[in-house]
């Protein structure tokens, strides 16, 4: 069975000092209820990265950072490296957003070598696949999601495969005023542990971490995280107020 895990992205929101406070109010939120099945992330910016480290000092706490430079070092102005985000005390980092794929351009390419460099350093990948609003309309949302991981993911060795955390993004019901439905979020998540199975086999398929990376919210997280291959979330606005987030983190109990 795969762990369950709950990440929140925190985009570009908090500054250091309010970052440190979200975390802080995280610890202690987190010291009331009964989670210790759950591991807990937050993806701060990369300013606060060192302080959210020292902050999360101790607890339950990682730290992920939201994006990373495929190569290890070079003339990059504005890029951070692996190795740097290791040096801080990361331990994962977000690849191949939704957000990055459309904002910034990255491809297939730029993420399968941002995801060897991640488990290079010993971290540990939360990778981001999935499809837009016309894709999902005109039904090629397995092609799609399918050619993603085939592309970004399947160059791996089993060994390295089974360090990868797999979110999904359905991304025409990101603020867009649609939504996915628990249903629809399981049928995703299904027939991406069917190509991780074609591809490695039952037993690391059934391993891997799939989180689902909608709209997920306290009020509908218990009914996401109720269905058979949902391992967790990717959290966007919810995991900006320590009390929302442990509403979600608490949603497996």
């Amino acid at each position: 069975m795969a762990r369950k895990i709950v990440a929140g992205n925190w985009k570009m929101n908090k500054t250091v000092n309010e970052g440190v406070q979200l975390v802080e109010d995280l610890k202690n939120e987190l010291a009331k209820v009964d989670a210790s099945d759950v591991t807990v992330v937050v993806s701060p910016p990369y300013v606060n990265l060192s302080e959210a480290v020292k902050a999360a000092g101790g607890s339950a706490v990682n730290v992920s950072a939201q994006n990373v430079h495929q190569e290890a070092s070079g003339a990059y102005t504005g890029e951070i490296s692996a190795e740097m985000l290791k040096s801080v005390g990361v331990g994962y980092v977000i690849i191949g957003h939704s957000e990055r794929r459309e904002y910034f351009g990255e491809n297939s390419t730029d993420i399968a070598k941002k995801v060897d460099a991640v488990l290079a350093q010993g971290l540990t990948p939360i990778y981001c696949c999935g499809e837009v609003k016309e894709e999902r309309e005109s039904g090629q949302q397995n092609k799609i999601v399918g050619g993603q991981i085939e592309a970004e993911l399947f160059h791996l060795s089993a060994e390295d495969f089974a360090k990868v955390v797999i979110a999904y993004e359905p991304v025409w019901a990101i603020g867009t005023g649609l939504t996915a439905s628990p249903d629809q979020a399981q049928d995703m998540h299904a027939f991406i542990r069917s190509c991780v199975t074609e591809q490695y086999g039952e037993g690391i398929a059934n391993e891997t971490p799939i989180l689902y990376g909608g709209s997920c919210k306290p009020s509908n997280a218990a009914e996401i995280f109720g269905k058979k291959d949902v391992d967790g979330g990717l959290i966007g606005g919810a995991s900006l107020k320590a009390e929302d987030f442990i509403g979600i983190i608490t949603a497996f109990n």
